[in-house]
């Protein structure tokens, strides 16, 4: 518990950088992934080819690249000397984004089809379909592949630790200038993501309850 106690600052640090990642990367990811979920599924072939093509491409880069090119790439392409957490936010938020995306396809198409003709026949626009008619009905079925998104979203804030990002995945190395005892600093990094993780399952455990209850 010392290795705790002794080093209160830079645990907060570490903990506040993760979830900072977390909560910044993951509010990105939201509201990307539904444009992009919007676009794969929209009546529009060029949209369409346009979500493919972001969804294959960065889902099937290695975050550490998407990781490098923000935190390398883009500062010499703007000429602009940008925050490294900023960046690493930016990083998680466009990779998770596709997950998000098609975890809202799959839920999109576990809606019949017929409700969105009907929609369409009584004269209501795509965005009206999807925000009144199909959405409703497919977010309970998404809320557990969503939380999944978002619980390895927090375990990915750790590659940022490479990036000179101060989190939780770079407090090991932190505490080993101190000397504290490594093997124990990675048992309490442990039990800290396990916490947070058993919340994010209460989170969706209580969210599927009141769905339920709605519908």
């Amino acid at each position: 518990m010392e290795v705790i106690t002794d080093n209160l600052d830079l645990w907060g640090e570490a903990l506040t950088g993760t979830l900072v990642l977390f909560f910044g990367g993951g509010l990105l990811a939201l509201v990307l992934g539904f444009i992009v979920g919007a676009m794969r599924v929209s009546p529009i072939p060029a949209a369409r080819a346009v979500g493919a093509v972001y969804v294959n491409w960065i889902r099937n880069t290695p975050l550490t690249l998407v990781m490098f090119f923000f935190a390398f790439c883009l500062p010499i392409l703007l000429r602009e000397r940008i925050d490294a957490i900023l960046l690493a936010t930016l990083a998680l938020g466009v990779y998770t984004a596709t997950y998000v995306a098609e975890t809202l396809r799959s839920g999109i198409n576990t809606v019949p089809v017929g409700q969105a003709e009907a929609a369409r026949a009584l004269g209501l626009t795509f965005g009206q379909v999807m925000t009144l008619v199909v959405l409703p009905q497919a977010t309970r079925s998404v809320i557990p592949p969503m939380m999944s998104v978002l619980i390895a979203l927090l375990k990915n804030t750790t590659v940022a630790a490479g990036f000179s990002v101060l989190n939780l995945g770079s407090v090991r190395s932190n505490l080993s200038e101190r000397g504290e005892n490594q093997l124990v600093t990675l048992l309490w990094v442990m039990v800290i993501f396990v916490v947070l993780v058993l919340l994010l399952a209460w989170l969706q455990r209580a969210m599927e309850r009141r769905w339920k209850v709605a519908r």
